[in-house]
């Protein structure tokens, strides 16, 4: 009897814990519709949507080999959320990428450069940061070159490393010191000729910029941004750890970290309304490159893309991280042409250079 009353407890934990996970799955379905802006907590549940999704496979297994009958509850909460599934994995193996462009395409690569800090604490090895991430890109042969927190001073001419070879280029210039000639922010590289650019200021310090390369007889507006990210400094890293390892002071820690991500969840939803009704707006096939500091089962990203293509889902594959640090779940930078062109190659490249991962697609404008 009581191997009974355990098997009963048992069983009724597990559905328990089913049901829950379900649960915060559909609550995760909702993210493309509710804006952060008006209810913030439901950002949460879109970085932990690739786990919610292991969790359920688990069940759909263990309930076909412990009690079909109940295999129904995981299986139709991946139904009910087969479109935030499509978004975290692709699913091309094996489709590798050639060096070699293919015939017409242009080739554009996408990357938060971490303000050419690198990843070494010795100051002498960062010193040749700024030459290696020049070195790095120009290995991959881009035609054009979105940057995110990218610096230019008097005493660090950063865009001279680009310019002999891209002569064209636009700087959003959103952070400025008069005293230093210091300017950090977005920027586009280009070998063709930038027939027209602009700069769209967020509320909130940076911006979102364009600039429409003239490339033959074809007229491509790039776009590319830097959303407000959780700004999290090494004490919000170690506040973290507390929190994993349950330290005396991870209750303080906790409310320091969810303040802050409770404020770029706002501020991102209202920068991803500006990118899409700017973007929308274009007169010309374009594409959309940036850090967007939000995975893709998040308002943001789904705000954003839209109708358009991501080229990680069209010629990648698993989840695609390209973030490093926090988790190995975080895809948070994109490339997002729109259905005028075909991807027909994509990359991710870790150069050990930055926090994030660079970008590369050769994208075909269709004729």
């Amino acid at each position: 009897m009581a191997k009974n009353v355990f098997r009963r407890a048992t069983k009724t934990v597990f559905i328990a814990v089913n049901v829950v996970i379900s649960l915060l799955f559909a609550v995760a379905c909702l993210l493309p519709y509710i804006n952060p802006a008006r209810w913030w907590l439901n950002g949460f549940t879109g970085l932990i949507v690739p786990y919610l999704l292991l969790a359920l496979v688990f069940f759909v297994i263990f309930w076909l080999l412990a009690k079909p009958g109940m295999v129904w509850l995981p299986l139709l909460a991946l139904a009910v959320g087969w479109q935030q599934i499509s978004v975290v994995f692709a699913w091309h193996p094996g489709s590798g990428f050639s060096k070699r462009k293919p015939a017409n395409t242009m080739r554009i690569v996408d990357w938060n450069i971490q303000s050419f800090n690198g990843l070494s604490a010795n100051k002498e090895i960062r010193k040749l940061v700024p030459s290696e991430v020049a070195g790095s890109i120009h290995k991959v042969n881009p035609d054009v070159i979105c940057l995110q927190e990218f610096n230019n001073a008097a005493n660090a001419d950063n865009i001279a490393l680009f310019s002999q070879e891209y002569r064209y280029h636009y700087f959003s210039r959103d952070y400025q010191r008069n005293n230093s000639g210091y300017q950090s922010g977005c920027i586009i590289f280009s070998r063709y000729p930038i027939v027209d650019s602009g700069r769209i200021p967020y509320p909130v310090a940076e911006s979102l910029i364009y600039a429409d390369i003239k490339k033959g007889d074809d007229t491509i507006r790039v776009y590319t941004t830097h959303l407000q990210s959780f700004k999290f400094k090494k004490a919000d890293y170690s506040d973290i750890e507390k929190i994993r390892e349950q330290d005396a002071e991870s209750l303080s820690a906790s409310k320091s970290i969810i303040r802050k991500m409770k404020l770029a969840f706002s501020r991102r939803a209202v920068q991803a309304n500006i990118v899409r009704e700017a973007t929308d707006q274009s007169p010309y096939p374009s594409v959309i490159c940036g850090d967007f500091n939000d995975v893709p089962n998040s308002y943001a990203y789904f705000r954003i893309r839209g109708e358009r293509q991501d080229a990680f889902l069209k010629k990648g594959f698993a989840v695609g991280r390209t973030f490093i640090s926090l988790a190995p779940t975080l895809r948070i930078d994109y490339i997002l042409p729109d259905r005028d062109f075909e991807v027909k190659q994509f990359d991710m490249v870790d150069e050990d250079l930055s926090d994030h991962i660079m970008l590369v697609s050769d994208l075909l404008l269709k004729k």
